[in-house]
C-alpha cells in the first residue's frame, strides 16, 4: 500500500526521509532507510523559512498519521469504488500513433482514470491520469542508483535545472519562481531514483513549466558547461596565492549541513548497516568528505547513462486534454533513438538477508562544550527479500502502526515510559524503496544503558508476540489507516504529487503503479483475515520480520566533543595538501576559474536569453480574490458559545471541527507550559480512560484529535487595515481540532469535553518525559533549522508577538524547558499546581463562555445531520452561559503583553547576537524595523520581498555564496513592520552580512531597471499572485476563512490588497529600496560554530556569543 507512504506529506510523526530543500528547508528523519534530498523547494503551499517545521518528504508511512474511524466513512460519501466497463472504455478512449497502450485501470478509491502508455521509439513509460481536479500535476522520474557516496545524481538534480538547449538562462528554475503560478515545483533525490515534479491550476502555466523541465532533464546545460558542475557541486576556490583554497559548492554545503546533524548521521550509518551490499550502502545525497572526488566526466557520465527516456517514468494528472500530453511529450521523447540498456543498467539489485547474527556498530557524532554527553542507539531490520503484495503490504504498516503509531502504541510507549533515553528515533516502518525495513531506539541515553536499549526493543516485541494485541488495539489501527486511505487528505499539497508517490513505490521496481493505490481488496482480505484468526495475522509477520529475523544491526552513536575541529582540521589539512601540490601555474589556474565562476554568477543573463524563458501575462492572471463561505452564529442557543460554520460543496461526509478556548486568563509565568499542557490533553489520559484507552477511542470514532496554542495578533479598531500596530492586542486561544464522519461528530464532541475538563494532570513520569523529547527536538532542530530560531530571535526584539514565540518555542525556550525538567524531577507538586492553574484560568466559570468559539467545515449533508450533536455539545459545556463577558482584545492591551514588555530588553536585547552549536555550517539572520506604528503598508511589497527571495538573495547568498538557501520574510498585510534576511546551511558569515548590507542598493537598482522593463515588473507580479492562490483541501478552505474572520478583514479589503498588488509599479521597488537603506534598530542573530564566529569578529563582525549546545 505505498499510497500509504504519500496521503499525508505534511503531517508526518517524524519522516524516514532526511528532507532538505533551499527554500522548503527543513529535516525530519525516522529511520535509516531512504534519503530523500528535495534541493529546491519553492512550494507555495510551506514556506518553513517562517516556521521551522517539516515541509515535505516522499514520506513512507503517513498511515501512522492517519486517525479515524475509516470503517464509518460510506463509499458513497467519497467516491465509487467500483469500475464499470463503460469507466474503462474512458480510460480507452485516447490512442496516439507515437504510444502503445500497455494498461488501462480505474483506481475508483480516487476518482482516477489511468492508462499506462509506451512511447514506441524510445521504449519511455507515461502513466496518463484522468480525473477532474484541476491542480494538474506533471513529473519525470530516472531510476538513478549510485555506486559510491559523491553525491552524482543529488547534485545532477540541480544542475539540470540551470539552463537547456531551448531556455539559454543560467537559472530557467528561478525564472519559473519568479513568474509563475505553479502550486509546487521541486525536484527530489531518493536514495534510486531522482524526480522533478511540478503543479499549476493554470492550463498555459501548467504546459510552459513542463516544456521547461523536460528540455532540463534530457538536454541539460550542465553537460557541456563545467562551471555548472562547479556551481552547484563543488569547486577549489581561491582569490589570492597567500589566501587558504577552499571547497564551495551548493550541494557540498548542504551536505555539511546535514552531516552536522547528529540524527543525519545515525539515519545514515544505518542505512549503510543494512544495506551492506546493493546501490543503499551509498549516500546518494552525497559525503562531504567523498564530493569532492566527483570529476565532471564522470558527473556527464551519469547523466549520459540515467537520463535517457527509456529509464524515465513521466506521470500526468488532472483535468487536462489527453491527447495533449502525449503530443508534447512526443516533441521531446521523438528525438532520442531507443536504447535497450538504459533500464537494465539501472536496475536495483535486491539486498540479501547475509546477516546471520545480529551486529553492533559504534560511530561518533559531534557535541558541543556544555552539550550533556549521552549516546543515541537505533535497531535497524531488512524486512522483506522479495516483494510484498498489497495485503502484505497493508499489514505491515497495520503492524506498524499497533507497534509505533502514536505514543501509546506498546513499543513506543514501552522505550519512552523506560527511563533509558529522552527522545524516540526510528520511528519504525519505512516502506518506500525496494525493501523495507524497521528502526527503532532512543537518543539521550547514557553510555552505561546503551546495551539496555537494544534489550528492551528485543523483549518489548518477544512480549508482543506472546501477548499479542487486543481487539481494541487492531480495531483502532485498522480505522486510522482506512480513515486516512478514504479521506485522501493531502493539505496543501497537490493530490496528484501524493499519488504519484504511492505509485512511484512499485512503478520505479517494473511493478504495476496502480497496485500500489487501490486499496479496497486488501483491506476486505485483510479484514477477512482478522475476523478469521484474529490477531494471528500480525503477530505471524512480527514474528518473521522482527522477532526471528537475524539480519539486524543496531547503530550507537557516541558523543565527541573533539569531532568537530578534528573534521575541521581533517578537511584543512586536505586542502593545504592539494595547494602544495600545485604550482604557481595551476594556483593561478585555480585562481582564474575563480574568477571566471564569479563574474559568470554575478552577470545578467542576455535579454535573448530571458526571452527564451515562458511566462504568463497580467491578463492571464484571476484578480478577484476567492472568498469562501462563513456563517456566524454569536451566543447560539443562549449559550454564549460563538458558533462559526463554513458550508462548503463537499467536504466527503466529514466534519471539520475546531473548538476554541480563551487562554488570556493564564497567568504570564505559567504560558511556557501551554506547550506540554496541550499534549498533556491527548496523552496522559482523561477521566476513567487510561492514556492508551483515550488513544483507542480516538482512534476508533474520530479522524484525529489534537491540541495546541493558537495565537494571533489583531488590528484595533483605530487602526486602519493592512496597517502597522504596537501588537498589544492579541486572540489567544487552546485550539482543540478534530475531524469524523457527520454520524460519529456526536463522538468527537464527546472527547473534546474529556479533554479539556478531566485529562490526567497528574502525571509526574508522562510530562517529564514529554519535557525531555521536547528538548531533544529543540536542540536537533537548531541544529539542523538554525534560520528559523535566529528568525524567532530577531522578531523578538522589536514585537510582543514575536517575544512570546521566542518564549514559547525559540531559544529562550530551551532554557525553560531545562529548567521545567529540573522542577519537575525535584518539585513536582509546584509543576502540577501550575498545571491545574492553567486549566482552572482556561474554565473560569465566569468566563469560560465568554472566550469560547466553535468552528465548523462540512457540506450541507453534514451541516443538517450534526445539528442535534451541536447543540448537546454547547449544552454540555462547563461554565456559566450567562456569565461575564471577556475583555475586548481588538481594542484592550492583551494581558500577556503587558509582562511581555517588562521582559523584552532582559531576555531579547536589541544587540547582535550569535549562538554557538556543534555545525560545520551558518545560519545568519539580520533584520529590523520598516516600517513604524501607524503607517500602512502597500500590497507592493508582497511583489519587492519575493522579488528579493527569488532574485538578488538567491543569486548573491546560494548561488555566489554558495549557500543551500537565502530568503527574506515580511508580513505585507500590516503587522509587525518587521522586515528579516536569513541563510540556511551557509558556508559563510560575515560576507553573507554584508550581501544583505547591500541590499538597499541592489534594489534600487532593480527599480531603475523596471521602469523600462514592463515584462520583468509583470513577472514578478505574477509570481507574488501566485502565492495567494494555492489549492486548498477543504478543511484548510474553512481554516482560512476562520483566521480571516478572526483578524476581522472584510471581503472589500482583501480585494484591495489584491488590486494593490495587480497595479504594483517600479516605483513601488524604489520606495521599499529607501526603507531597506534606512532599516530601524536593526541587529543579527546568527547560529553557528565557534571557529565560524572567530573568523567573522576578525572580518568585524562581532556579536555576543552563547553556547547553546
Amino acid at each position: 500500500m505505498a499510497i500509504l507512504a504519500c496521503i499525508a506529506i505534511a503531517t508526518r510523526r517524524g519522516g524516514r526521509h532526511m528532507t532538505a530543500a533551499a527554500f522548503c528547508v527543513a529535516k525530519s528523519s525516522t529511520g535509516p532507510t531512504t534519503s530523500t534530498t528535495s534541493t529546491r523547494a519553492f512550494s507555495r503551499n510551506s514556506l518553513p523559512f517562517l516556521t521551522g517545521s517539516t515541509c515535505f518528504g516522499g514520506s513512507s508511512n503517513s498511515k501512522v498519521l492517519a486517525t479515524s474511524a475509516a470503517s464509518l466513512i460510506s463509499s458513497s460519501a467519497l467516491m465509487s469504488t467500483t469500475a464499470t466497463q463503460e469507466d474503462v472504455e474512458k480510460v480507452a478512449a485516447v490512442e496516439h500513433p507515437s504510444y502503445e497502450i500497455i494498461s488501462k485501470d480505474v483506481v475508483t478509491e480516487y476518482g482516477a482514470y489511468c492508462t499506462m502508455y509506451r512511447h514506441k521509439k524510445t521504449g519511455a513509460e507515461i502513466l496518463s491520469v484522468h480525473n477532474d481536479d484541476d491542480n494538474k500535476v506533471f513529473g519525470i522520474t530516472f531510476r538513478t542508483p549510485p555506486t559510491d557516496s559523491t553525491g552524482v545524481p543529488h547534485i545532477l538534480e540541480h544542475s539540470v535545472l540551470c539552463g537547456s538547449r531551448k531556455y539559454r538562462t543560467k537559472e530557467p528554475f528561478v525564472q519559473l519562481l519568479q513568474g509563475s503560478l505553479q502550486t509546487f515545483l521541486n525536484a527530489f533525490t531518493y536514495p534510486d531514483r531522482t524526480c522533478y515534479v511540478l503543479a499549476s491550476q493554470n492550463e498555459k502555466d501548467f504546459k510552459n513549466l513542463i516544456n521547461v523541465y523536460t528540455d532540463a532533464v534530457f538536454h541539460p546545460r550542465a553537460t557541456s558547461d563545467p562551471s555548472v558542475h562547479a556551481q552547484e557541486g563543488w569547486h577549489l576556490e581561491l582569490e589570492d596565492k597567500e589566501q587558504p583554497l577552499t571547497y564551495k559548492g551548493v550541494v557540498y554545503n548542504e551536505m555539511k549541513g546535514v552531516y552536522s546533524s547528529p540524527d543525519s548521521r545515525l539515519y545514515r550509518q544505518s542505512q549503510r548497516s543494512i544495506f551492506p551490499s546493493n546501490t543503499y550502502s551509498v549516500d546518494s545525497g552525497g559525503d562531504p568528505k567523498v564530493i569532492p572526488n566527483l570529476s565532471f566526466e564522470d558527473f556527464k557520465q551519469f547523466h549520459a547513462k540515467f537520463y535517457h527516456p527509456a529509464n524515465s517514468r513521466i506521470f500526468f494528472w488532472g483535468d487536462d486534454d489527453v491527447k495533449q500530453r502525449l503530443d508534447l511529450m512526443d516533441e521531446y521523447l521523438c528525438e532520442f533513438d531507443a536504447s535497450p540498456e538504459s533500464k537494465p543498467a539501472s536496475v536495483v539489485e535486491w539486498q540479501k538477508k547475509t546477516i546471520t547474527e545480529p551486529k553492533w556498530e559504534t560511530h561518533p557524532y559531534p557535541v558541543g562544550d556544555d552539550q550533556p554527553e549521552t549516546n543515541m542507539v537505533m535497531v535497524n531490520w531488512l524486512l522483506n527479500e522479495r516483494p510484498f503484495t498489497p495485503t502484505e503490504d497493508l499489514i505491515v504498516g497495520v503492524l506498524d502502526h499497533l507497534l509505533m503509531g502514536n505514543g501509546q502504541s506498546v513499543l513506543y510507549k514501552t522505550l519512552m515510559e523506560s527511563g533509558l533515553g529522552s527522545a524516540i528515533t526510528g520511528g519504525g516502518l519505512s516502506d518506500e524503496l525496494l525493501q523495507a525495513t524497521f528502526s527503532v531506539g532512543l537518543k539521550g541515553v547514557q553510555a552505561e544503558n546503551t546495551k539496555a536499549v537494544e534489550e528492551l526493543v528485543i523483549k518489548t516485541l518477544e512480549k508482543v508476540l506472546e501477548e499479542g494485541f487486543s481487539e481494541e488495539e487492531i480495531a483502532s489501527s485498522m480505522n486510522t489507516i482506512e480513515f486516512r486511505l478514504r479521506e485522501f487528505n493531502t493539505g496543501s499539497y497537490p493530490k496528484g504529487l501524493s499519488f504519484m508517490l504511492g505509485a512511484m513505490a512499485k512503478w520505479i521496481y517494473d511493478g504495476k503503479p496502480t497496485d500500489a493505490l487501490k486499496f479496497e481488496e486488501p483491506l476486505v482480505e485483510l479484514k477477512a483475515m482478522i475476523a478469521e484468526n484474529g490477531d494471528a495475522v500480525f503477530k505471524d509477520f512480527l514474528k518473521e520480520y522482527l522477532v526471528n529475523n537475524l539480519h539486524r544491526v543496531t547503530v550507537e552513536l557516541a558523543p565527541s566533543k573533539s569531532l568537530e575541529s578534528e573534521e575541521l582540521k581533517e578537511e584543512q589539512d586536505r586542502l593545504e595538501a592539494i595547494k602544495s601540490s600545485l604550482s604557481d601555474e595551476e594556483l593561478d589556474d585555480v585562481i582564474k576559474k575563480t574568477v571566471e565562476l564569479k563574474a559568470l554568477q554575478a552577470s545578467e543573463d542576455a535579454p535573448e536569453d530571458r526571452a527564451t524563458i515562458p511566462s504568463l501575462e497580467l491578463a492571464d492572471l484571476k484578480r478577484e480574490v476567492t472568498e469562501f463561505p462563513i456563517e456566524v452564529s454569536e451566543n447560539e442557543n443562549d449559550s454564549g458559545v460563538t458558533v462559526v460554520r463554513h458550508e462548503l460543496a463537499s467536504t466527503s461526509g466529514i466534519a471539520y471541527v475546531n473548538f476554541a478556548v480563551d487562554t488570556s486568563g493564564v497567568d504570564y509565568n505559567d504560558i511556557a507550559l501551554l506547550p506540554i499542557f496541550t499534549r498533556i490533553m491527548t496523552e496522559t489520559g482523561a477521566g476513567e480512560y487510561t492514556d492508551v484507552q483515550l488513544s483507542q477511542r480516538i482512534g476508533t470514532h474520530t479522524g484525529g484529535v489534537g491540541a495546541s496554542l493558537m495565537k494571533t495578533s489583531v488590528t484595533p479598531d483605530s487602526v486602519p487595515s493592512y496597517a502597522i500596530y504596537e501588537g498589544n492586542n492579541m486572540i489567544t486561544k487552546l485550539s482543540i481540532r478534530g475531524k469524523a464522519t457527520s454520524e460519529k461528530t456526536g463522538e468527537l464532541f464527546s472527547i473534546f469535553k474529556l479533554i479539556l475538563t478531566e485529562a490526567n494532570i497528574d502525571s509526574n513520569k508522562k510530562v517529564i518525559e514529554m519535557l525531555k523529547e521536547t528538548k531533544s527536538r529543540i536542540e536537533s532542530s537548531i541544529q539542523g533549522s538554525g534560520h528559523s530560531y535566529a528568525n524567532n530571535r530577531i522578531k523578538a526584539r522589536y514585537s510582543v508577538g514575536g517575544f512570546l514565540d521566542e518564549k514559547m518555542g525559540g531559544i529562550t525556550y530551551l532554557k525553560t524547558v531545562n529548567e521545567l525538567i529540573k522542577q519537575a524531577e525535584t518539585d513536582w507538586d509546584s509543576v502540577l499546581k501550575r498545571l491545574e492553574n492553567i486549566r482552572s484560568a482556561i474554565l473560569n466559570n465566569a468566563t469560560c463562555r465568554s472566550g469560547m468559539i466553535l468552528d465548523i467545515t462540512g457540506d450541507k449533508a453534514v451541516m443538517d445531520a450534526i445539528k442535534p450533536s451541536v447543540e448537546e455539545f454547547l449544552k454540555s459545556l462547563p461554565g456559566d452561559a450567562m456569565g461575564e463577558k471577556l475583555q475586548d482584545f481588538y481594542n484592550t492591551e492583551h494581558p500577556w503583553a503587558t509582562k511581555a514588555k517588562e521582559e523584552m530588553a532582559t531576555i531579547a536585547p536589541l544587540k547582535d547576537e550569535g549562538f554557538v552549536v556543534p555545525t560545520q555550517v551558518s545560519y545568519v539572520g539580520k533584520g529590523g524595523l520598516l516600517f513604524e506604528e501607524g503607517e500602512k503598508v502597500h500590497g507592493s511589497t508582497a511583489v519587492v520581498s519575493r522579488f528579493l527571495r527569488t532574485g538578488y538573495l538567491w543569486d548573491h547568498v546560494r548561488v555566489i555564496g554558495g549557500a543551500y538557501g537565502g530568503f527574506c520574510t515580511f508580513n505585507p498585510m500590516g503587522g509587525d513592520g518587521i522586515f528579516t534576511f536569513l541563510s540556511y546551511r551557509d558556508p559563510n558569515l560575515d560576507k553573507t552580512i554584508d550581501v544583505y548590507d547591500a541590499t538597499a542598493d541592489a534594489l534600487l537598482k532593480a527599480a531603475e531597471e523596471l521602469e523600462d522593463d514592463p515584462e520583468a515588473l509583470a513577472t514578478a507580479i505574477i509570481g507574488a499572485v501566485g502565492d495567494l492562490d494555492g489549492a486548498l483541501s477543504p478543511d484548510q478552505k474553512g481554516s482560512k476563512s476562520f483566521n480571516r474572520w478572526l483578524l476581522r478583514q472584510t471581503p472589500e479589503e482583501r480585494q484591495q490588497f489584491r488590486d494593490e498588488i495587480l497595479n504594483t509599479k517600479a516605483s513601488n521597488f524604489k520606495d521599499f529600496a529607501m526603507r531597506l537603506k534606512n532599516m530601524k534598530k536593526s541587529s543579527v542573530a546568527v547560529v553557528s560554530s565557534k571557529a565560524a564566529f572567530e573568523s567573522a569578529a576578525k572580518a568585524g563582525k562581532v556579536m555576543e556569543l552563547k553556547q547553546v549546545l
